[in-house]
């Protein structure tokens, strides 16, 4: 039986270069750090990005017109390319994996929410390790997740997790643009502290990349509210999971 059960969500920007193609040694690197965890009876459930870009790797470009049909497209045809990646990675630790899609609705009470707790813990039990990702060549628009970090945070709630884990590009919540030789890097914050300003100002005139760490300031606040600690940090650390368990001042911790 493990001992405790984290919840870890890598995201595209993390598992892809400049080219956008997907950089083979951070999932094995990934990898590596959840195996470790497993012979120290710590479980994973992996939500990976991913798909999506794994798909254009196999298409190249679409001439689908419609944006939503588009990204249907190109995860479909994405995600048994990244399962593929992951199978092989977890096999050569002798560990096996399973796939996990999923739209909001099943998370939802009753009956879709219940066949959800099914389906992880009989994963966990037999000691696989879950890969979550939204169903997209399903989910609509009323059904969608707002990204995969709202989906880290309801399988977190799901599996009653210990820990939640939501790996970027960046190495945390900064005071200011991170770029910039004034900011600080906030180790740790409290859900009632106004960090927000931070994002606003960091972000200003980013343009697309505003929302991102928006999104991840608000779900983490969400998350530490439900008594899970939530760290945001930087994916591409090579041992950023294991350092975070064991203590070290890295990334940014949100807790009550």
């Amino acid at each position: 039986m493990f001992k405790k059960r984290i919840v870890v969500k890598v995201g595209t920007n993390v598992m892809t270069n400049r080219n956008n193609r997907i950089v083979g040694p951070i999932l094995k690197n990934l990898v590596r750090q959840i195996a470790y965890l497993y012979e120290r009876d710590i479980i994973t459930i992996l939500v990976s990005s991913g798909s999506a870009i794994a798909g254009k790797e196999v298409l190249g470009r679409s001439d689908e017109e419609n944006p939503s049909v588009r990204r249907q497209i190109y995860s479909s045809v994405g995600q048994p390319r990244m399962m593929r990646h992951y199978y092989t990675m977890f096999h050569d630790y002798g560990m096996r994996c399973a796939q996990v899609l999923a739209t909001k609705r099943d998370f939802a009470p009753g009956k879709y929410r219940q066949n959800m707790i099914n389906c992880y813990e009989g994963l966990l039990k037999e000691g696989i390790i879950p890969i979550a990702n939204e169903d997209d060549a399903v989910s609509l628009s009323m059904s969608m997740f707002t990204d995969n970090d709202e989906l880290a945070s309801l399988v977190a709630d799901l599996v009653n997790a210990d820990t939640m884990i939501m790996l970027t590009d960046i190495d945390g919540l900064y005071t200011g643009h991170p770029k910039h030789d004034s900011s600080k890097l906030l180790n740790e914050v409290k859900v009632h502290e106004n960090v927000e300003k931070y994002v606003q100002e960091s972000e200003k005139g980013e343009g697309e990349g505003r929302g991102g760490m928006e999104s991840k300031l608000r779900i983490a606040k969400e998350t530490a509210c439900k008594n899970i600690p939530t760290y945001i940090a930087n994916g591409k650390d090579e041992d950023i999971i294991l350092d975070i368990l064991n203590g070290k001042k890295v990334g940014t911790k949100f807790s009550v």
